[in-house]
């Protein structure tokens, strides 16, 4: 199992930093790391940690999300208003129906395989975007109409809209029937997960007002709440759902609102956290990758790919009809919601293992989905914010950070 640690750490900053010299995003470096460690290929991993893989991901996912909540001002999403909330589940919509309309026809699946298929491809990925806004935050752009912010919340929400719609899809396909319990759930997850992690950080900016801590021991604390808030949504079931990663970053909003100066120290560390956790998530993602089913994919994946992407697009601009955003601005928030990883790694086998007629097919299109969308969403946010988002005058005159 160390060996196995020193693998991922030694070879995925290697190759992250190898990539980052000729322009590239060094997680494309990292998951070319974790293909090439993973079982699939020259098996160089420790099976205790494939089976610990879910577990370790989803730390890194409570790393990255708690940052991003701490450094989320409220007033600024709420200067947003409606688009932020029409993007956390309209472009999956659309995702979605583009799913439906061209699965059938390319490759031959039903409705519902279509369907369960897009619950799958329609997540996009926090770990791949929430980083990039947070840099864009700190450089200062798009920081004056929310960009950022406003990307960051749509795209934590939409994990868990998507993921319910998974569920309740996949019970259709087992059962027979979608119960009024998997409609509920949806909306009862967001409402009980944004005040479960609100009343978490209030206790925790009470706990830190009343008694002397060191900015170290905040972090393990605030960690093993936000494990026990990510717990509590496996607890939770049927008709009261709850949204754990949703409530980490909740968590961190309202320790920012009530303590900011604290909040910005406690960034700064998650951010060296991040160093590790960064790592260790993309190449464990990488290492879920079955590149026999990659290579097996076909053409017709890969243009029914590129076919929902440009519905899920279309569903962006549909969210930001009516604001001030100018159309480069439109076209950057589209770029941002392109990149998947994480939710197509964690839920994109389930359905083989269910014993679904679709499971090899839609195993087949989240595996192309991240090796497509991940590269090349991170690439286009990269390389075109600088040209498409405006930058506050205020931090012209500050160091520009590199993105992750």
């Amino acid at each position: 199992m160390l060996l196995s640690l020193a693998l991922i750490f030694l070879s995925g900053m290697a190759f992250g930093k190898l990539f980052d010299r000729f322009r590239l995003p060094k997680l494309l470096g990292m998951l070319l790391t974790g293909i090439l460690l993973g079982p699939y290929v020259l098996n160089l991993l420790d099976p205790v940690i494939l089976d610990a893989s879910k577990d370790l991901r989803q730390i890194a996912l409570i790393i990255i999300l708690t940052r991003a909540g701490l450094s989320l001002d409220i007033k600024d999403l709420k200067r947003v208003g409606r688009p932020a909330i029409l993007l956390c589940f309209v472009p999956a919509v659309f995702e979605i129906l583009g799913m439906l309309i061209l699965a059938p026809k390319l490759l031959g699946l039903s409705l519902l395989d279509a369907a369960i298929m897009g619950t799958v491809v329609a997540a996009v990925s926090p770990a791949v975007v929430v980083p990039r806004m947070l840099a864009l935050m700190e450089n200062g752009y798009g920081k004056t109409k929310s960009i950022p912010q406003m990307i960051m919340a749509g795209a934590s929400v939409d994990d868990v809209f998507v993921i319910v719609l998974f569920t309740a899809f996949t019970g259709l396909a087992q059962n027979g029937a979608i119960t009024p319990t998997h409609l509920l759930t949806i909306p009862t997850a967001i409402v009980f997960g944004l005040v479960g992690g609100v009343i978490a950080g209030l206790l925790l900016s009470l706990l830190f007002t009343k008694l002397h801590i060191r900015d170290t021991d905040k972090v393990i604390i605030i960690i093993s709440v936000s494990f026990l808030l990510v717990t509590l949504e496996h607890v939770m079931s049927g008709i009261i759902g709850f949204s754990g990663l949703l409530a980490v970053m909740a968590l961190g909003a309202s320790i920012q609102q009530k303590k900011s100066e604290v909040a910005k120290r406690l960034s700064g560390k998650f951010s060296k956290l991040w160093v590790g956790a960064e790592v260790l998530l993309f190449v464990l993602v990488g290492a879920t990758v079955n590149i026999g089913y990659a290579l097996d994919a076909g053409v017709l994946s890969v243009i029914l790919i590129a076919g929902v992407i440009l519905f899920r697009m279309a569903g962006v601009f549909v969210s930001l009809i009516n604001t001030n955003l100018n159309y480069k601005e439109r076209v950057f928030t589209a770029f941002a919601y392109m990149p998947k990883a994480t939710v197509q790694a964690a839920i994109g086998g389930l359905p083989l293992a269910m014993g679904l007629y679709c499971g090899d097919i839609v195993l087949t299109v989240a595996v192309m989905s991240i090796i497509i969308t991940a590269p090349i969403g991170a690439i286009l946010i990269d390389k075109s914010y600088k040209h498409l988002l405006s930058k506050e005058d205020a931090v012209t005159k500050n160091r520009e950070k590199v993105l992750p």
